[in-house]
């Protein structure tokens, strides 16, 4: 059988048909077999695993991976690396289910306390290269978003040296690729878990121009697929490491290349080589998105300098209406990244009209990518935006209303952050559109949704809807009695001060109209509690504006 089934796929779907895996099992697991039987149905079981996708879903389906472990309980070594080597083969199968086996942080903690540190780390220093890079490997997977993990790495010594030493050895150009790659991985996981500073020179002059340097032409694809969403995780939060690697070895226009696969066809005469660049091209894209994402987070040089790359803006645009989620969410994140700049929302994406395809993803979209679309959303509605006018002639006030009776708790900030900017020094008629759509009863969930991000922003958006004193008549004169009845519930709950103090600008606000006033002087609740808020410590006094009768609206700012 093992013979038969070696490189012949067909082979290994004809002896799974016939049944040959329940029998495989049965073996395997039976005490009267020999160690030797037991290891031999593991190799067959493992080639049957390499073959397709079906395979692995029928060995999974007649419940191999129990099987499989309690293998590893054997004194056999050959058996229980067959049983590894079939369990390797099933893990790294896009169809098997990741909770099948250790993932997340509870798993990292588990592995960590039966001291997989200690077990693993003097393996670093193996004679064999397959042994180091394994060790080095499991150590990043460990110190990935783990900072329990990560503090105790930067402390083990192995043979007198601290492990952030060997790892910054490990990722010279002298050394191979894989294993550069993966050392700056480890530093990278610890950096971002906060056991090394983004300021240590291993951060600074080892880890980002190791990373920078997969990124260049010479590299392989999977290779520099890999430093750059390495780089991108590293330099997310940071803003001095975004500023270095703007500069190092002119990364934003070597990631342009990142765009051109596949080559044009008449360019290729290997139709192998074709296929690859097929595959990745994909993840290039994704990965070119999700750095330039990063490196245009906070700095507006930056973000001048990607637009200003070649086809950028075209290149974003088509890749929100990519086949692949994964990449449509890079595209979409980069965008975000560039809205927050006030320069480009008045001009690259005016003039690409970027609201447009916007609006199409919001349609239809998977929450993962609602969330950062929505988030863009906010940034196009900002009252300096030219964008605002057209996608409030395409129904965004009914999709953002939708958005706030969302499960999600990001997509109702959004949602209701976006509806806030829309208002800001908005016409009578958009004002009363957002009410009509939100509807009181919406309104009032939203004032007491256990999110105080939620209900803070609603609070903007009353306030936005409450200023100019026609504006404040009017919708006082339909909706007093509900929001006095909001307003009082605040000023009644446990609220931090920033909650009570955005309620009492709203109050502040409805003072100053001219019949909306009376809502306030007519009840004594209210009036109590102004005066005993005025009269309280600590709490900050109302804001107001020199020749502005009404408390300053919710001023719109970047999502």
């Amino acid at each position: 059988m093992k013979n038969a089934v070696i490189g012949n796929n067909k082979q290994k779907a004809n002896l799974i048909v016939l049944g040959a895996v329940p029998r495989l099992l049965y073996l395997l697991q039976q005490e009267t077999s020999s160690t030797e039987l037991k290891t031999e149905c593991a190799v067959v079981l493992g080639s049957l695993a390499m073959g397709t996708e079906n395979n692995v879903k029928s060995l999974l389906d007649c419940h191999i991976i129990p099987a499989l472990l309690q293998g590893l309980l054997s004194p056999d070594l050959k058996f229980i690396e067959a049983c590894l080597r079939c369990l390797r083969t099933i893990f790294t199968s896009p169809v098997t289910p990741e909770e099948l086996l250790y993932t997340g942080p509870d798993h990292q903690t588990i592995l960590f306390n039966h001291g997989a540190v200690q077990n693993i780390a003097h393996l670093l220093t193996s004679v064999s290269y397959k042994v180091r890079m394994q060790a080095l490997k499991c150590f990043s997977v460990l110190a990935f978003e783990n900072p329990q993990v990560s503090m105790t790495l930067v402390n083990v010594l192995v043979d007198g040296e601290l492990l952030p030493q060997i790892f910054v050895k490990m990722l010279q150009r002298d050394k191979p690729i894989e294993m550069q790659l993966t050392s700056a991985k480890c530093l990278t996981y610890m950096c971002r878990a906060g056991a090394i500073r983004t300021d240590d020179n291993c951060i600074v002059l080892k880890t980002l121009p190791c990373l920078v340097r997969m990124c260049s032409k010479e590299r392989l694809l999977e290779e520099r697929v890999e430093g750059a969403e390495t780089l991108a995780y590293l330099i997310e939060p940071d803003v001095e490491l975004q500023r270095i690697a703007s500069i190092t070895d002119h990364l934003i226009a070597m990631l342009a290349d990142y765009f051109k696969y596949p080559s044009s066809v008449s360019a290729i005469t290997d139709i192998k080589r074709l296929d690859h660049d097929l595959k990745h091209a994909h993840e290039l894209r994704q990965a070119a998105f999700k750095l330039y994402a990063s490196l245009g987070a906070n700095d507006e040089d930056i973000r001048k300098k990607i637009i200003e790359t070649e086809n950028m803006m075209d290149r974003i645009v088509t890749g929100l209406s990519e086949s692949s989620v994964k990449v449509r969410l890079a595209a979409v994140r980069c965008l975000h990244s560039l809205s927050r700049s006030v320069q480009q929302l008045r001009t690259s994406f005016q003039d690409h009209a970027v609201w447009k395809p916007l609006m199409k993803v919001l349609q239809n979209a998977p929450d993962e990518i609602l969330v950062v679309a929505s988030s863009m959303l906010c940034n196009l509605l900002l009252e300096f935006s030219p964008s605002k006018e057209p996608i409030l002639e395409s129904g965004a006030v009914e999709l953002l209303c939708g958005l706030t009776q969302s499960e999600n708790p990001a997509l109702r900030v959004n949602g209701i952050w976006a509806l806030m900017n829309m208002a800001f020094q908005a016409e009578q008629k958009i004002k009363a559109d957002i009410l009509r759509s939100l509807s009181t009863e919406q309104l009032f969930r939203l004032l007491s949704d256990s999110d105080l991000n939620v209900l803070m922003k609603t609070l903007g958006l009353l306030r936005n809807l409450l200023s100019t004193r026609p504006h404040i008549d009017k919708i006082m004169s339909t909706h007093g009695k509900q929001i006095m009845q909001a307003v009082t519930l605040i000023l009644e709950g446990e609220h931090n001060i920033e909650v009570k103090e955005q309620t009492l600008c709203i109050l502040a606000n409805i003072a100053d109209g001219t019949t909306a006033k009376e809502l306030i002087m007519t009840n004594d609740d209210i009036l109590q509690k102004i005066k005993y808020y005025m009269g309280k410590d600590g709490t900050a006094a109302v804001p107001g504006v020199m020749g502005t009768p009404w408390a300053p609206a919710s001023i719109p700012h970047p999502c």
